[in-house]
């Protein structure tokens, strides 16, 4: 679809396990009140945890292996199989570990796999949680992010430094929009196609916004940047899907 010259989306990912490699979507189907499918459906507990499949809450994001904490994850790669739902992981282009998450056997391929890679962060032994329609969000609503990527260039100007807008995780980034004029979207709806949005949230950052997601080393301090130049750690923001559809990759986006 060729790109419209106003504000449109400029991109679409997913992350299918929490702290695993972002995945590119051409495009989606969105439903409402849902988040992007798969997104964050499978999550690694660190240790012992509290994640209950049959009662599924949101939990800090702390009981999972996560970028905040454990960046050694974004030297990995992983591929993500709707149909099967079967992951697979690379080390330096080479396959390390595959199961399909749906079974008990393939969840242990993996756990063995980060069991040994991890070690050194873990707190006992990893587990891989799910529950249906559940998504381990940082956030306990169901939502998509958004970053907007005029936001991303003026925060590269402050810092004087490239920044890979991956380091946000953002599901949804805009183009052709002013830079911080997501804040003022709170309470408004964001159309993107025939799908309608309602932001309610900005994002505020952690850490893990410091690690390089190509390389997974902490190179950079962008919550503490954006206390001391704007008064606030926060970079992009939440919206709900109000109104659901197909939205796809350069399709204009207005707010109301």
């Amino acid at each position: 679809m060729p790109e419209t010259p106003g504000p449109r989306l400029s991109a679409l990912y997913r992350y299918p396990v929490k702290g695993l490699t972002p995945e590119p979507l051409q495009r989606v189907t969105l439903q409402a009140g849902e988040t992007l499918p798969f997104d964050r459906a499978y999550a690694i507990e660190n240790g012992p945890g509290r994640f209950d499949p049959s009662a599924p809450r949101h939990l800090p994001k702390i009981s999972f292996l996560m970028l905040m904490r454990d960046e050694r994850l974004a030297t990995l790669r992983s591929k993500f199989e709707d149909a099967t739902e079967t992951l697979t992981i690379y080390r330096d282009g080479k396959q390390v570990a595959r199961g399909q998450l749906t079974t008990t056997l393939g969840r242990q391929l993996i756990e063995q796999f980060l069991a040994a890679y991890m070690k050194a962060e873990l707190r006992g032994a990893p587990k891989i949680v799910h529950a249906p329609r559940h998504s381990f969000s940082d956030v306990a609503a169901k939502c998509v992010h958004i970053v907007n990527l005029s936001s991303v260039r003026e925060l590269e100007r402050t810092l004087g430094r490239p920044i890979d807008p991956l380091r946000f995780r953002a599901n949804l980034y805009l183009e052709g929009v002013e830079p911080w004029a997501e804040f003022g979207w709170l309470d408004k709806a964001i159309e993107v196609g025939p799908v309608r949005l309602s932001a309610f949230a900005r994002t505020s950052r952690c850490e893990a916004t410091n690690v390089d997601p190509a390389k997974g080393v902490r190179d950079m301090a962008i919550p503490s940047h954006l206390q001391r130049t704007w008064g606030h750690q926060d970079f992009g923001i939440y919206a709900k899907v109000a109104n659901g559809g197909e939205i796809s990759v350069g399709m204009p986006v207005g707010v109301r």
